[in-house]
């Protein structure tokens, strides 16, 4: 599916019996990997059906056997625009650009999130991005989740880019993560290497999935411990899709105020306390070995200290 397209249900969605007795909202937003909120407004146009019957409640149930569909609509192009966002650059020539992003920007545009993003306000601020990555994703080489925080490198330039993909499918480029979570790790260091795919049972996580799961590494170390939280520091040897947030909760000890993978977030965060501090990589025309450092944002330190002061 591209950017500009509106996701829709095949003509027959059949429901599942895991999935029976769900809300209608809650069943077509994990199939389809959009918010209910979207859900809710499909419905109230009278775009959502069940065994051909139109749908005017979110609460509605589907049950096992239900055949759910949605009219296809015209696609809306999505508009990509400068913004003048402030950007913490660490780095620009004429190749590249290092930034250190913050917590809860999008990294590019996609539907539901259309402004404010990384990709608008490098455009307001740099001059020229790669075109490799599409219309939409100008430069991008790679991407942390929304309310992660830390290092990206972007790509100015097409011979950048290439350059840039080749070293992170050779694991040549370096990418450390210093993570609050939950518990504690039954060792001091270690490594996960297990497969990740995306989880059959919900569409907008992703699970350690032996079947079919693309192979997935971590190696980690604690940095502090807590009454009930630990400092962990982790090495990405991959870079599948929520990698360290799925090792870790596959671990048991998921990312503190992460909203797909821990079930509580007692320390009230906005977003999983997850930030990219180091960045690794060889400059994509001069060769030189680039290594790139930033500090956890303010909320992180806070929340440290916090910890700090709970534990005895």
């Amino acid at each position: 599916m591209t950017e500009n397209e509106v996701q829709t249900l095949p003509s027959e969605d059949v429901v599942s019996q895991d999935a029976s007795g769900q809300r209608i909202d809650r069943y077509l937003s994990e199939q389809l990997d959009i918010s209910r909120t979207q859900i809710q407004q499909w419905i109230e146009a009278g775009l959502i059906s069940i065994n051909g019957k139109t749908v005017d409640q979110a609460s509605k149930k589907v049950w096992e056997g239900d055949v759910v569909a949605a009219t296809p609509r015209e696609p809306r192009e999505l508009q990509l625009e400068p913004e003048d966002i402030p950007l913490d650059i660490l780095f620009e020539d004429e190749e590249i650009v290092v930034v250190n992003k913050a917590q809860g920007m999008v990294v590019h545009p996609a539907p539901g999130h259309e402004r404010g993003t990384l990709v608008s306000a490098l455009l307001f601020h740099v001059r020229g991005l790669s075109g490799i990555g599409g219309a939409m994703r100008p430069g991008i080489v790679h991407r942390i989740d929304k309310d992660t925080s830390g290092l990206l490198v972007v790509a100015k330039t097409d011979r950048a880019h290439q350059a840039l993909s080749e070293q992170m499918k050779s694991h040549e480029v370096q990418r450390v993560y210093d993570a609050i979570i939950h518990g504690k790790p039954e060792s001091a260091s270690g490594t996960i290497d297990a497969p990740i795919g995306r989880d059959p049972h919900n569409r907008k996580k992703m699970a350690v999935i032996y079947r079919g799961g693309k192979r997935a590494v971590t190696h980690f170390r604690i940095l502090e411990t807590f009454r009930s939280f630990t400092r962990v520091e982790c090495r990405l040897e991959t870079g599948r899709t929520h990698q360290i947030r799925v090792h870790m909760a596959a671990m048991h000890c998921p990312v503190a105020g992460d909203p797909l993978y821990a079930r509580s977030n007692p320390l009230h965060l906005r977003g999983q306390a997850l930030h990219a501090k180091s960045l690794a990589f060889t400059h994509p025309v001069s060769r030189q070995q680039l290594v790139f450092h930033a500090n956890p944002p303010a909320y992180y330190e806070e929340t440290l200290a916090v910890l700090r002061q709970m534990t005895p």
